[in-house]
């Protein structure tokens, strides 16, 4: 296999690997919040704001992976 095959397959897992638990946590981290929510409407403000903020860390590990798939194709 060439070495651009190989930088290629680097790029697809890196965007999989960095979209795919990502998002799995954002499920588990919305799914919870709704259930204390649900338990607990009056702490409903708190929670969702750091429901917010946890979702947004996650979701910069997905741009972080996003940026490092786009800095190994520029290789090729």
């Amino acid at each position: 296999m060439e070495t651009t095959g190989i930088i290629a397959i680097a790029a697809a897992f890196a965007i999989a690997a960095c979209t795919v638990f990502p998002a799995l946590s954002q499920g588990k981290t919305a799914v919870k919040a709704l259930e204390s929510i649900a338990r607990q409407p009056e702490a409903g403000g708190d929670l969702r704001t750091a429901m917010i903020i946890a979702l947004a860390m996650m979701e910069a590990l997905t741009i972080y992976g996003l940026l490092i798939a786009i800095m190994i194709v520029g290789k090729i």
